[in-house]
């Protein structure tokens, strides 16, 4: 098969660095580099994608939206496919019948085309790689090669994970190798969101899943208190997180099933500095775990009280997070919800070989076959 050239480059986001403890050394894949054309389109209209994520019609018909991991999945027969874009900021994997055929790097408007392929029917998927909060992506549809067609929408999975975090969600830096990676292009250059362990946990599940991740945010306060007077729970109801006030419209159809939150790493893995609204860590814990039940509250009114909602935490300096979500689910489970749980992820061949000591992608791996096994003990009817 053969697709075409592009490349173009922007600014790193905020890192979101945890500080961990480094264990076996283990090496990492890079994004490769893809290219696309600009030609004119095809008579054939563009129709028939579905998508897995947050997103928003814009006026033109397209499709809007910010967070990481945003996939848009479609079928056609015929011997290549057209994929419309209008994004300068965010990398894409193109998925040919499960297989990633190319990477487009912050591909701009064009429509990009895979061509040469069998004379048949295929499925293709196209997914958001990186974080880009400031700016929106756009997605215009899929465009049959001529002579082809573009089929039905491939129907909705009735499995749904929602995954709720921050840049360990999000797979910040975890292709990189390497804990500095200014060198080999950087965090967006070295962030695959699909290669993350929600969503390789999703896929192994066959399950939907929406990757709400957002590097660098905490439940009541942000890496090194930056940005203060915001935190992940600003934007969570947002589809465009660039977008103040918006509000994402969520369809009948989103009920998962599990909901696995993961945020307090950036709550607490940096002291506290003069001037910030805690003057000591226990008002730290205090203020995290009130706005912590007041979130598991609001996602116990939007999804009902059938959906289990799994409190995560993982190491970081000191054990305050761990403890504090330990204690959180235990009094949750006091007073009657035993559909909250509680999954603490480690192991010892963790090598946070990510960019900025993040998990790398063989870390994701790890993780998210800790993940199946705690999904496992869940009485999950689906």
């Amino acid at each position: 098969m053969r697709t075409s050239p592009h490349l173009s480059r922007r600014a790193l986001l905020t890192a979101a660095a945890a500080s961990v403890t480094a264990g076996v050394t283990a090496a990492a894949a890079a994004p490769s580099q893809a290219s696309v054309a600009h030609r004119p389109r095809p008579s054939t209209a563009f129709t028939g994608f579905r998508t897995v994520g947050r997103v928003k019609k814009a006026a033109d018909g397209w499709v809007q939206y910010t967070w990481p991991g945003i996939a848009f999945e479609g079928r056609f027969c015929g011997t290549g496919v057209g994929i419309m874009l209008d994004d300068s900021a965010n990398d894409y994997d193109v998925q040919i019948d499960g297989t990633t055929v190319s990477t487009l790097v912050t591909p701009g408007r064009t429509t990009s085309w895979v061509e040469d392929l069998a004379d048949a029917e295929h499925t293709v998927r196209l997914v958001k790689r990186t974080e880009c909060p400031w700016a929106a992506g756009r997605f215009g549809g899929f465009i049959a090669a001529r002579g082809g067609e573009v089929l039905a929408a491939p129907t909705a999975r009735s499995r749904q994970i929602e995954y709720i975090g921050d840049s360990f969600t999000a797979g910040y830096g975890n292709a990189s190798g390497t804990r500095d990676c200014s060198a080999n292009g950087g965090v967006d250059r070295n962030s695959n969101a699909d290669l993350a362990f929600g969503a390789l946990t999703a896929r192994k599940l066959d399950a939907d899943y929406q990757q709400n991740a957002f590097s660098g945010r905490g439940m009541v306060r942000n890496y090194n208190g930056s940005d203060p007077g915001t935190d992940f729970r600003t934007y969570y109801d947002r589809a465009l997180l660039n977008v103040v006030g918006d509000v994402w419209q969520k369809p009948r159809s989103w009920r998962p099933q599990v909901v696995v939150i993961g945020l307090g790493i950036n709550d607490f893995s940096t002291p506290l500095h003069p001037g910030e609204p805690w003057a000591a860590q226990s008002e730290l814990i205090a203020a995290y775990a009130s706005a912590y039940h007041g979130f598991l509250d609001k996602l116990r009114a939007r999804y009902g009280r059938g959906t289990f909602l799994v409190v995560s935490a993982t190491p970081v300096s000191g054990t305050a997070f761990a403890e504090t979500t330990q204690a959180i689910v235990r009094d949750r489970n006091a007073r009657g919800d035993d559909r909250v749980g509680y999954w603490y992820y480690d192991d010892p061949g963790l090598d946070r070989l990510g960019c900025d000591w993040h998990p790398s992608l063989r870390d994701h791996q790890i993780i998210s076959g800790l993940l199946d096994q705690h999904l496992a003990t869940l009485a999950l009817d689906w």
